[in-house]
């Protein structure tokens, strides 16, 4: 049977040392999050997620979800988990006090989404959509909607879903052929079909509340035409309570390689009734704030995935014996050495290790620019937080997950034949891993939303402020003998990255294919440089508690030693993937399609 154990250690490690959550104190938020606060937060979620949720995801795998006269029943346990999670006010951690939410920063909530995820990414799903349709309210939802519907998603009375894809287009919206038609009260008939829709259906709270992308009746072509609606799988009475069922049905559920746990709906929308979220046919832009925190989401499901899938590989290799190590025997009480011993074992470990933790402290340190963003009172900090956090939304999902998905294989690999055998649960996060390439935008839209239009945002302020974050940090490190190999990786990551930047600027003005064919060895080059430049910064503060004096030498020692490995053997693919982008798309537009 797979495990699961949060790394309390290091999420300390990155909020109390790296990012020194105290130091902003003085802004909402931030002054409820005490240091005593924050750790016992941590060890209660640990609790939740290694206790409750991980011991159902297997079951969910197993089970899936049941589709019964338009129901839909979750796997055994899963209600029961909702409710837990529920009852101990989880949905609120980070959501607004005037709707009944806690108000601590995000920083911490992703390290709470990260536990979910690692002990049941499934299951994480329910609660984490739900709060993407608060998001979207929060921000574009009038007073009334807001009103109405933000206390109960709050609480997790209710849950949310996202309503984008249809049959015939996915990334393409401008193609979709949902419709609303506006009434004489000011509501909308909204008929048409979504698919894909996580979480459509369910049996886990009382009232499910769908955000639907329509094209309202008459309104213009194409993505300009788009509006968003809020359609709740209940109307509601007057006074707030439940009313009649409105006409959104489930239709199916999709048959599934992963995520079985999750009911992934057909939603038909048969004059349903639904209200306009934000301005008519501005719907695109107020379900991007919903769909920009989602892809920060699926970004942390790469890393939980690969987390989890590390864990255990690691508990095998260290118990499995098999051979003997190639410099001399290490275990001569025992008739052959643990495999841990043997480099190409440690190879894949370690690539998920120093892939993980630095993959985690990026994913706290936007997170803390996106928190810094929305409440600091320094327009300049808010700026830089607004930037920091366009930049590297398409980096996080589309890296973190494919790397995430590579990692949960190679953990895989680790097992040998076990590996493919169900029981020991690795088949699962291989499985679950996968989807996180695909939904939320493929990743290949990604790496080209961060070439054709991250990069060039604001002329490209946002991009050469992260140079000048590294430059600064190099400029900074002075001479240790510790920091120096860091140094001098990040440099040439940041030099790499830099020759790539303006070779497209230089090149795909002229020809746009240039930027499609470089754009994902572009995105995997920008992750490896913004984990180069995390782990850097690890390890300065790393060195300097050594010099210190500290008694947990060993922690510090091995978060050294990790980041040593990022940097020799994971920092030289940025000169792969920028000769990649220098051969431009002649060779790949080559080949007419019948040729293929």
């Amino acid at each position: 049977m797979p495990s699961y154990q949060a790394p309390l250690r290091d999420y300390r490690f990155l909020l109390h040392e790296l990012l020194d959550l105290g130091q902003y104190a003085a802004l909402p938020g931030f002054a409820d999050a005490a240091p005593d606060l924050v750790d016992a937060i941590l060890d209660e979620a640990a609790k939740l997620t290694q206790e409750v949720l991980q011991p159902l995801n297997q079951i969910g795998d197993e089970q899936g979800c049941k589709l019964e006269n338009g129901v839909v029943t979750t796997p055994e346990g899963f209600k029961a988990a909702y409710k837990t999670l529920v009852d101990g006010g989880w949905p609120a951690l980070v959501v607004d006090p005037e709707y009944g939410g806690q108000g601590l920063p995000n920083t911490l909530g992703v390290l709470f989404n990260e536990m979910v995820s690692s002990s049941n990414m499934a299951f994480g799903m329910y609660p984490g959509l739900s709060h993407g349709v608060y998001s979207a309210l929060h921000v574009h939802g009038s007073d009334e909607l807001k009103k109405t519907y933000l206390p109960k998603i709050v609480t997790g009375e209710w849950t949310g879903t996202m309503n984008l894809t249809e049959p015939h287009c996915g990334t393409d919206l401008g193609l979709l052929r949902t419709k609303a038609v506006p009434q004489a009260d000011g509501s909308y008939k909204i008929t048409g079909q979504k698919i894909f829709i996580s979480a459509g259906e369910h049996d886990l709270a009382d009232n499910i509340i769908h955000l639907v992308l329509a094209r309202i009746e008459g309104g213009p072509a194409g993505v300009k035409g788009i509006s968003l609606f809020v359609a709740p799988k209940y109307l509601l009475k007057k006074d707030g309570s439940l009313g009649a069922r409105n006409a959104v049905t489930c239709g199916a559920l999709e048959h599934k390689m992963g995520i079985h746990g999750n009911a992934t709906c057909v939603l038909n929308y048969d004059g349903a009734t639904g209200w306009l979220v934000g301005e008519e046919h501005k719907g695109l832009r107020a379900m991007f704030t919903m769909m920009n925190e989602a892809r920060l989401g699926v970004g942390l499901q790469g890393l939980s995935q690969s987390e989890v899938a590390y864990q255990n590989a690691l508990a095998y290799a260290k118990d499995r014996i098999q051979g003997r190590s190639l410099t001399g025997i290490k275990a001569p009480d025992k008739a052959a050495d643990p495999i841990i011993v043997h480099p190409d074992v440690r190879r894949m470990l370690l690539s998920a290790k120093a892939f993980n933790e630095g993959a985690r402290a990026l994913l706290v340190w936007t997170a803390l620019h996106g928190d810094l963003a929305n409440r600091s009172g320094d327009e300049k900090v808010r700026e830089f937080g607004e930037d920091m956090m366009a930049l590297l939304t398409p980096v996080i999902k589309g890296y973190f997950t494919d790397r995430g998905f590579a990692n949960a294989v190679e953990c895989q690999q680790v097992f040998g034949g076990h590996g493919y055998i169900d029981e020991w649960g690795m088949g699962q996060f291989v499985r679950d891993a996968r989807i996180a390439m695909i939904y939320e935008g493929a990743n290949g839209i990604q790496a080209l939303d961060l070439v054709g239009r991250k990069l060039a945002s604001n002329g490209g302020r946002g991009v050469f402020a992260f140079f000048k974050l590294i430059d600064d940090f190099i400029a900074e490190a002075g001479t240790d003998e510790t920091l120096k190999p860091f140094v001098a990786g990040l440099s040439t990551a940041r030099k790499d990255l830099e020759a790539a930047t303006l070779w497209f600027m230089e090149n795909a003005l002229t020809n746009p294919d240039n930027a499609g064919a470089g754009s994902t060895d572009y995105l995997h080059m920008f992750g490896v440089t913004a984990l180069a430049f995390m782990w850097a910064k690890m390890a300065k503060l790393a060195a300097e508690k050594l010099a210190a004096g500290t008694q947990e030498k060993d922690f510090y020692e091995t978060k050294i030693a990790t980041g040593r490995y990022f940097i020799d053997r994971m920092v030289p693919e940025t000169a792969l993937y920028l000769a990649r982008v220098r051969v431009g798309s002649a060779s790949m537009m080559a080949l007419a399609a019948d040729n293929f």
